[in-house]
């Protein structure tokens, strides 16, 4: 189960389980001297009443008022006659009432009480002289003359039972409210045991998706964990401050390429413009003119991401139409489509969401090119714009090559070309599916692709949507 990977958990159930074995162990522990205590005193009641009915244990032909020093001396003894004195030892209360009988050797007995109980067996001579045994809720002491008179007294203790079972679940009770509170008291501090490592994990989570401003409180943390805090914080501040000077100098040097490629475009135009040119003036100006375009291509990429990162697209949002948006730019990339022979397909569902109008258009456009670019002659690019709870579904399906499982967890990072996916595209940057990463990511979205080599591949796009555009 989940939570038994939990630390919390883990602490939990270690200081339980070692709360109960000692509250157990003390409660039994109580109880047993409880237990132990009442029956060595029941049982000094009953060996007073057994010396009581061995002094009145006659033998034949003896003096009733002065018993044998040993008992019994044959002859064995014929009754049993209790002084008025010891009468009352055997005529208490009903619940306290005591009983005796005697037995003589082989087991016939001599004499009873009135409260003994019928059918009583009579005891096993074991090495001991004085024995006690639990029947039931009966007590009962016994002793063995040497010639083998047995005398055994006792005492229904049925209500000392009762009173011990009380303080066994007296005992338990306690016990289990201890534990519950020890168990409330463990939750608790661990709770706040562990907070500074749910904090540094939130905090972690969100640096990790994109936010490197965020920094670990420090204002509780007076332990180990605090210094850890602090040097987490030194490191994230290290990497903000790494990441901000790296995007800066991405959109600085953007924007100081962009003169010099912008006047190599003018220049190249000039030429292809002049007159003087001749056809191998002309092939080298065409051959500066793509260098320059794709550079300034990829400048604008350049730009595109330094944006996202800087966190331009969050401050732009505003409610759009997801499905305008779509057909706008299939419109814009259908002649792109028919010049590759392609069927280019839109499905749409009226559909709003939050965002930035222009960079959800980029990433239309970038999806959709992706596929024209990658499909086979002939292909087919199947858009759909739908809806689901919460959520605007933005789909671009393809029937090209597809992507190989090796390139499949890269596809989407910078720079990078699966050999297999886009060696026939001429000229692509490789930052296509990164903007339209970065874009869905400055969103709050998702987006996944499924593939598969020889039938095509299809990116699921998944924003938080608003609610349903009215429909025409």
């Amino acid at each position: 189960m989940k939570f038994f990977h939990s630390i919390r958990w883990r602490l939990q159930l270690w200081h339980g389980l070692l709360l109960a074995l000692v509250l157990a162990g003390f409660g039994f522990t109580a109880w047993r001297l409880r237990r132990t205590d009442e029956l060595r005193r029941i049982e000094q009641e009953l060996e007073l009443r057994i010396g009581a009915v061995v002094g009145a244990t006659r033998p034949g032909g003896g003096n009733p008022g002065h018993p044998p020093p040993e008992a019994f001396p044959p002859p064995y003894p014929t009754e049993v006659l209790l002084q008025e004195r010891d009468v009352r030892l055997f005529e208490g209360a009903s619940d306290r009432t005591f009983y005796y009988i005697v037995w003589l050797p082989g087991g016939r007995e001599l004499s009873r009480s009135t409260s003994a109980p019928p059918h009583l067996p009579c005891p096993d001579r074991i090495a001991k002289p004085h024995n006690a045994r639990l029947r039931g809720s009966l007590r009962e002491c016994f002793h063995f003359s040497p010639q083998g008179v047995c005398i055994l007294v006792g005492q229904d203790i049925h209500q000392e039972l009762a009173d011990m079972r009380r303080f066994g679940w007296l005992l338990a009770g306690a016990g289990g409210l201890v534990l519950l509170l020890g168990l409330t008291g463990g939750w608790w501090v661990s709770a706040r045991t562990l907070r500074p490592i749910e904090d540094i994990s939130a905090t972690a989570a969100r640096i990790s998706s994109g936010d490197l401003t965020q920094r670990i409180s420090t204002a509780e943390f007076e332990s180990e964990l605090g210094q850890l805090a602090g040097v987490l914080n030194c490191t994230f501040a290290r990497l903000d401050a790494a990441f901000a000077e790296q995007a800066r100098f991405t959109a600085d040097a953007a924007h100081e390429l962009r003169t010099p490629v912008t006047v190599m475009l003018t220049h190249a135009q000039n030429g292809l413009d002049s007159p003087c040119a001749n056809e191998e003036h002309r092939e080298a100006f065409e051959a500066s003119k793509r260098a320059a375009q794709r550079m300034r291509h990829l400048i604008e990429s350049l730009l595109t991401l330094a944006r996202l990162d800087s966190g331009e697209a969050a401050a732009l949002r505003a409610p759009c139409d997801l499905d305008r948006i779509a057909n706008e730019a299939v419109e814009l990339l259908r002649p792109l489509a028919q010049k590759q022979t392609l069927t280019l397909e839109i499905e749409s569902t009226p559909i709003r969401c939050g965002g930035n109008a222009e960079q959800l258009g980029q990433l239309v456009t970038n999806l959709v090119s992706n596929a024209i670019y990658f499909n086979r002659p002939g292909g087919s690019v199947q858009v759909k714009v739908t809806a689901e709870p919460g959520a605007a579904i933005l789909i671009v399906r393809d029937t090209g090559q597809g992507i190989a499982a090796e390139d499949l967890p890269h596809i989407l990072e910078r720079f990078y070309r699966g050999d297999k996916v886009r060696s026939s595209a001429a000229g692509r940057t490789g930052l296509g599916l990164a903007i339209a990463k970065a874009i869905v990511e400055a969103h709050g979205g998702t987006i996944e692709v499924a593939t598969e080599w020889g039938r095509g591949s299809t990116f699921t796009v998944r924003l938080p949507g608003l609610s349903h555009s009215p429909k025409p």
